[in-house]
């Protein structure tokens, strides 16, 4: 077990307080909060750190794209020099960044927050990456660029639905489980379907890592949610989301990248190319990410071990913050 004084305060530069690793119990304290998009999570890890000493892994599979920082949620300037924050702008938009990378890169950052006598808390809504970090992956073939350009393709001229129709064809066991809009999964599976895999049937081991996970899901009212994201994507467009995709395909980004199959991106891409009006992409972003939000909420309420908190019933930010500390005290974790 660790234990971190919870009365800690200041910015992690001067916090002299440290992590005490206790014999008995050799496994890393790792703490997790996940949830939808848009519900908080970010602000809450940055409460938190108001008053603990921890710093943030970003489990966030678009936070990770330089040059891609207007509707991908990054945490602001103030927030990143408030609470260290790891595996945010680490690729670039044509580099390949899936859960396997995912999960060394956030071993080696938990290995030095550790060493440095914080507690590592990973933040975001990438499901899969987070559990590939606590429960491990089982082999699976490597990705293939060409191939994914080829389906990003295909969905372009046929429809998202085309890629569903085709794995219903290989594999129509998996092709029941997903949704038609579940368009990474799908062209995951097509991916592996390809390579002779057995298609997102593997069994997630147990924990393979030695880290003993307090795993926190922020949750609140599905419809206030879904005007939240609707608002936020607003102001995305407002904040100059059109020219920043302007700006990355000047610098030669083929807008069939998967960085560029992100919510936002990939609708700008289209009004740059003169295909779609800004104002529809702005409704398509909408929809799409209200829809990407459910989805999320269906992918962790499947997770075991989540100590769900509704950020609104707790308080607000700081409320789910003191709800988070008040687990952790329970747990052991805070002395």
């Amino acid at each position: 077990m660790v234990t971190v004084s919870s009365d800690v305060r200041g910015t992690p530069g001067n916090r002299t307080d440290r992590l005490e690793r206790m014999t008995e119990h050799p496994r890393l304290p790792v703490v997790v909060i996940a949830g939808p998009t848009g519900v908080g999570k970010t602000a809450v890890a940055v409460a938190l750190g108001g008053h603990i000493p921890i710093e943030v892994v970003s489990a966030d599979s678009r936070q990770v794209y330089r040059g891609m920082d207007v509707a991908t949620g990054k945490p602001t300037p103030e927030a990143r020099r408030a609470v260290i924050h790891h595996l945010v702008d680490v690729a670039d938009p044509d580099d390949t960044y899936q859960a396997a990378r995912f999960r060394n890169d956030a071993a080696a950052a938990i290995e030095t927050i550790h060493a440095r006598g914080r507690l590592p808390v990973v933040v975001g809504g990438t499901g899969l990456y987070i559990r590939a970090l606590v429960r491990g992956l089982d082999p699976a073939p490597p990705a293939d660029p060409a191939f994914r350009r080829e389906l990003v393709s295909i969905a372009a001229r046929e429809g998202r639905t085309s890629l569903h129709a085709r794995l219903n064809v290989e594999a129509p066991a998996v092709a029941r489980r997903l949704h038609p809009n579940d368009h990474v999964r799908v062209m995951r599976a097509l991916e592996v379907a390809r390579a002779g895999g057995t298609v997102l049937q593997k069994r997630w081991r147990d924990p393979v890592e030695p880290y003993t996970v307090t795993y926190f899901g922020l949750t609140m009212d599905r419809e206030a949610l879904a005007r939240r994201l609707e608002s936020r994507a607003a102001a995305f467009v407002d904040a100059g989301l059109q020219a920043e995709v302007e700006a990355l395909l000047a610098r030669g980004y083929d807008p069939s990248l998967p960085s560029f199959q992100s919510i936002g991106y990939r609708e700008f891409a289209r009004v740059a190319g003169g295909v779609l009006a800004p104002a529809e992409a702005l409704r398509l972003m909408r929809r799409d990410t209200v829809r990407y939000a459910k989805r999320q909420w269906t992918w962790f309420t499947r997770e075991p071990g989540i100590e769900w908190i509704d950020v609104e019933k707790a308080g607000g930010t700081e409320g789910t913050a003191a709800a988070v500390m008040a687990e952790l005290a329970r747990a052991g974790v805070l002395g």
